[in-house]
């Protein structure tokens, strides 16, 4: 794309949110974990997942496959907002793709003994009955399926995919895969008459090995397959099983991206000649395709393409889908030096005459949704989704104005289930992002993540503060202008020590203070073997610099967990200035349920400790995640545990020290506070349509009196990504 152009695709992106661009948006509705539909005699405490995701012909049943636990699940959307476990069929092998026809569903599965000896299996599967009525024998291990519009022939991918601890990965490795055309019969497949399509000798990486990954079949009865280690794309005639076209899928630079892992987002680096090597693709019509260049063996170009028949490309979404990542803060940095937000998934659907594209961006958990313009011009950016942590299959419904995707991480411990979530198109505005950043002077969007802590400012309504935690390798203090919908990140300034970026920091907690500048709570580590760190309260100006760190007296330090400072809050001004600090959790000296509230007189240097009693959990662990002044004696303090979905408890309390005084470190007397519940957070969470979060964080009132809370997004390593920054109105004292 001309770099004129691309410019201003990106300010359209910017200056206007996906309410202002498009009369109607997709909302979030309802989210099914995969563990849900498997049956009764299966251990749901095993992973789960929901992979590849197909619909039937009159969209209210999904299906989908399960490689975990080998079978395809069935969900009841026939109310898409209450969707509804409808069966799960075990399959022999691990399933990898489904599509259906009529009241058939043709699922592959892997056989394969090891990756030298590659086998696999096509089963049909009568809907209505839910049960396995044919097998086919494949020859090989595959990966997608795709039917032809007219119902004649199934392609199945034939991947064989390499061994990655073999030559490192290098290929070619054989046997080679290829595309295995199926024709249907009225109850099934006709077996007898597979074929199977050479596509060896086409790609110049290794024409021997084309490893296959992703097919799509348009109106003509031609096949698109990527060849993804490879960087090549094929269409094959299915009627025939000639190869009419192949060629490359090309490279691409991108600018002003960060291609290193080091901690910290720094879109400031240009990435030369980046092979797409291109995963999922769809055609858009029977001339034009779109595929999302995801990388595998080598880089990937962190963008979706829409190329021509012919191997033009037409469009090439270069930085775009970083730069999306990194304003909503679902950047991953962990992958910046390998994939960035990383491509998998596409779909495609006309929905009220527009044709829609969407764009699964696995390592940021995110759907961003495009419109065709036509050959010839640029997509129009609509809107960005979050979709569950790796979405992996995605599936437009336009005949009920519906989108599922589906996200294949899986983690039963935590209750971070692989998921279902289902769209709606409706009436905007948009519901996501609930935060968004603004440009920086550089003119990339100033990053953000992991978002720990909240305050107020104290003049102005709807001004607030956040910081980050260590999850960034420097900490950072956010503005937020809350006056506007979603939020937008305004400014960020680095917390320094000497000029430089502070060292060994762990920001949970901010407050403003009376004078100007800000306290912030930094969380110790003593337990770790190397570079343990302290709790620190620290003194900081409004630029960031610190004027003042306060280790804990020995008393304190001796007795400290790695579960440390929470959160940090501020009472009275001048000589009465006091800061409060939350403790997470019990340290070595606290009676079991019970956590520290500490208080630091600033003008002499006094601590003094007061008991939280923490209240009970399902499961994990109760701890505490902020605290928050709400007068001259009352707080208010977040109490939540480290689960999510039905397991989590997340909870607003209010406390009073009115009348009781702290006991001095090291006493064996602890005066315990009362709480009392302002609010459960778990149905304001839950309203969102997405799987109840884990790591609610913040909270603040604002000058106005408005309270706002927002969730942690642990920076998107091995979590969905997802910040609600909730808007909780007047909370009654």
């Amino acid at each position: 794309m001309r770099s004129s152009l691309r410019a201003a695709l990106l300010a359209s992106v910017v200056a206007m949110p996906a309410s202002a661009q498009s009369p109607q948006v997709f909302h979030r509705i309802a989210t099914i974990e995969a563990q849900r539909m498997l049956p009764a005699d299966r251990d749901r405490a095993r992973r789960s997942i929901a992979e590849i995701v197909t619909a039937t012909p009159d969209g209210n049943t999904l299906v989908y496959v399960d490689g975990e636990q080998r079978g395809v699940g069935f969900v009841d959307i026939t109310d898409p907002a209450a969707p509804r476990p409808a069966g799960f069929v075990a399959l022999e092998g691990d399933p990898t793709s489904v599509t259906v026809r009529g009241g058939h569903a043709f699922a592959v599965a892997d056989t394969s003994p090891d990756k030298a000896n590659p086998s696999g299996i096509v089963a049909v599967l009568d809907i209505a009955g839910r049960r396995v009525t044919q097998s086919c024998a494949l020859g090989g291990q595959p990966d997608s399926t795709a039917m032809s519009r007219d119902g004649r022939f199934l392609a199945v991918v034939i991947e064989n995919e390499r061994n990655e601890q073999l030559n490192r990965g290098a290929i070619p490795q054989l046997p080679p895969g290829n595309l295995t055309i199926i024709p249907t019969t009225a109850e099934g497949l006709d077996c007898s008459a597979l074929r199977r399509v050479d596509l060896t000798g086409l790609a110049e990486v290794a024409p021997t090995d084309p490893e296959p990954e992703f097919v799509d079949v348009n109106s003509r009865g031609e096949a698109v397959v990527t060849l993804q280690e490879n960087n090549h794309i094929a269409i094959v005639d299915l009627a025939t099983g000639r190869v009419t076209a192949h060629f490359p899928a090309g490279r691409v630079t991108l600018t002003q991206v960060d291609g290193r892992r080091d901690g910290v987002i720094r879109p400031t680096q240009t990435l030369e000649n980046l092979v797409r090597e291109p995963d999922a693709v769809r055609w858009l019509d029977d001339d034009r395709f779109v595929t999302a260049n995801e990388g595998d063996m080598v880089t990937g170009s962190r963008s979706f393409t829409i190329f021509r028949r012919d191997g033009t490309v037409e469009w090439d979404s270069g930085n775009l889908l970083d730069h999306l990542a990194i304003r909503i803060g679902h950047y991953p940095e962990a992958r910046s030096g390998s994939r960035g937000n990383e491509p998998e998934g596409v779909d495609v659907g006309t929905f009220g005459g527009q044709r829609l594209i969407f764009v699964g961006s696995e390592r940021a958990s995110v759907v961003t949704v495009w419109r065709d313009e036509g050959p010839g011009r640029a997509p129009t950016f609509l809107q960005v989704l979050p979709a569950g942590v790796g979405p992996e299959g995605l599936l437009a419904i336009p005949s009920r104005g519906l989108f599922v995707a589906a996200a294949e991480v899986d983690n039963p411990e935590t209750g971070l289930r692989s998921a279902l979530s289902l769209y709606r198109l409706g009436d905007g505005p948009a519901r996501y992002p609930t935060i968004e950043s603004v440009n920086g002077p550089d003119g990339a969007p100033i990053p953000w993540g992991a978002l720990s802590g909240l305050a107020a400012d104290r003049s102005v309504a709807g001004r607030l503060y956040a910081v980050t935690d260590s999850y960034y390798a420097e900490a950072q203090i956010l503005t937020l202008d809350a006056t506007q919908t979603p939020a937008r990140i305004t400014a960020a300034v680095t917390v320094t020590q000497n000029g430089q970026a502070a060292p060994n920091l762990d920001i949970e907690g901010i407050a403003t203070r009376p004078g100007g500048g800000f306290w912030l709570a930094s969380e110790g580590n003593p337990e770790r073997e190397r570079n343990k760190t302290q709790n620190l309260l620290l003194r900081v100006s409004a630029t960031g610099a610190i004027e003042q760190a306060i280790a804990l007296p020995e008393a304190l330090a001796n007795q400290a967990s790695r579960f440390g400072f929470e959160g940090v809050a501020v009472t009275g001004e001048g000589a009465e200035e006091t800061v409060w600090l939350a403790v997470q959790r019990e340290w070595r000296d606290d009676p079991r349920g019970h956590a520290k509230l500490l208080r630091y007189r600033v003008a002499t240097g006094e601590w003094g400790v007061l008991h939280y009693p923490l209240g009970a959990t399902p499961a994990g662990w109760m701890g505490l995640s902020e605290i928050t002044s709400a007068g001259p004696d009352r707080f208010i303090i977040i109490e939540r545990n480290n689960q999510w979905g039905d397991r989590a408890v997340k909870r607003l309390y209010e406390v009073s020290v009115a009348g009781l005084t702290p006991a001095a470190p090291g006493a064996t007397q602890v005066p315990v506070v009362t709480k009392r519940l302002l609010r459960d957070i778990v149905p304001d969470l839950a309203a969102t349509g997405g799987t109840v979060l884990e790591k609610l964080e913040g909270f603040a009132v604002d000058a106005a009196g408005n309270a706002f809370a927002v969730t942690d997004n642990d920076g998107v390593q091995g979590v969905s990504g997802e910040t609600q920054f909730l808007r909780l109105g007047r909370i009654a004292p």
